[in-house]
């Protein structure tokens, strides 16, 4: 019967059998032949993804978006099952575990269904519809990069000696987040351009002391981009990128960006960016239209805004960069071309093939204006 249960499971999700009709027959088979079955595919499906490079707080948060919150609990019980069996797991892998919440609650895999229906307060078809729901979405998910080492697996050879100072992260945490707060223009530009001051002194000199450590290499990050506005959102994660000295390539369909730099680089446009959307975000609620605006001019507002933040923030940052550079230092320059160099190479192994963006629309000539004027005034 067991064979049964997993035959249903394998033609609902290649399609031969229909979502409902499927599910139909999960449901009325015993649940000791069921219950494995969903159990073993689960496992299996949310191992191989994380094998395959998906990160605890990455899968957890695309099960999310396109499933529920409800299904992304299984890829929690996903990860705590394979922590659950080894005694190797990198410390960071293991802390993205904890954040999603994983941990071992139920007692046997073979009765995980039953046992996560009784925990939730659920009935049982709904619970059998939402491991089918989650494994639909789970099979359909690419391999990517392996950025961090899963359970069991060989550490990476990679050494990160140029982690950046906590101290300096944290100060520069600090000045950022005074600076999203206050509603006093100066205040903001004041906290923020020692920020950016901060982080800037902070890279260059890394890179003088780093420069002739050969294990020191670019190093790649993924950065998420949330609906709304992703492409919006994403050009300005590739403003920031690009005045930081690094790489943001945009994979829409997994939702996020994957960064290519050095590593107090990538933390500056980690930083930067975060820092930037909440001012964009403040300064588009102050000036988006009120009254009765439809539905359609709130949305090209709203888009136009965020093209144009993007576009003047690139321009004032590319700017910044180079009034930051000593004037003719003679060991600097190198460096950082030589730095520059070995990023686009890093990028185009993992990226061999990338396809540049098509320009987004500007619809509102009113939010294009007032998305520049926000840009002028934010600070960084």
């Amino acid at each position: 019967m067991t064979s049964t249960a997993t035959a249903t499971i394998r033609a609902m999700l290649s399609g031969a059998t229909g979502y409902e009709q499927g599910l139909d027959q999960l449901t009325v088979l015993p649940p000791e032949t069921v219950d494995p079955a969903l159990s073993t595919a689960l496992r299996e499906s949310g191992e191989r993804l994380f094998k395959a490079g998906w990160q605890p707080v990455e899968l957890h948060r695309l099960v999310t978006r396109r499933v529920g919150p409800e299904a992304a609990r299984l890829v929690a019980d996903v990860a705590a099952a394979m922590l659950d069996r080894t005694q190797t797991a990198d410390p960071r892998w293991a802390a993205q575990a904890a954040e999603i919440g994983a941990e071992r609650w139920w007692f046997s895999d073979a009765e995980y269904p039953s046992e996560l229906a009784r925990r939730v307060r659920a009935d049982r078809v709904t619970v059998l519809d939402l491991i089918v729901s989650a494994l639909a979405l789970l099979r359909t998910l690419p391999s990517i990069e392996i950025l961090i080492p899963p359970p069991g697996a060989a550490p990476s050879k990679t050494m990160n000696v140029e982690k950046s100072d906590n101290r300096v992260l944290d100060r520069v945490r600090a000045l950022l987040a005074k600076a999203e707060s206050t509603d006093f223009p100066a205040e903001a530009e004041t906290y923020t351009a020692k920020a950016q001051e901060m982080i800037t002194r902070h890279s260059l000199d890394e890179a003088l002391l780093t420069a002739d450590r050969a294990e020191v290499v670019p190093l790649t990050r993924r950065i998420p981009v949330d609906a709304p506005y992703e492409s919006e959102k994403a050009a300005l994660l590739h403003a920031v990128a690009r005045a930081n000295r690094c790489h943001a390539v945009w994979t829409p369909d997994l939702g996020f960006a994957t960064v290519f730099g050095f590593d107090a680089d990538i933390d500056a446009v980690d930083l930067l960016h975060a820092s930037l959307l909440v001012q964009a975000q403040r300064a588009m609620s102050r000036t988006e239209p009120r009254g009765k605006a439809g539905k359609a001019r709130m949305k090209a507002f709203r888009a136009s805004f965020l093209v144009a933040f993007a576009h003047r923030i690139g321009e004032r940052l590319a700017q910044a960069a180079k009034a930051a550079l000593p004037a003719e230092d003679g060991n600097l320059l190198p460096v950082l071309r030589s730095r520059d160099v070995q990023v686009q190479e890093t990028m185009n192994r993992v990226f061999p093939r990338t396809e540049r963006a098509r320009g987004a629309r500007v619809d509102s000539d009113e939010g294009w204006r007032e998305g520049r004027a926000a840009a002028d005034q934010a600070t960084f």
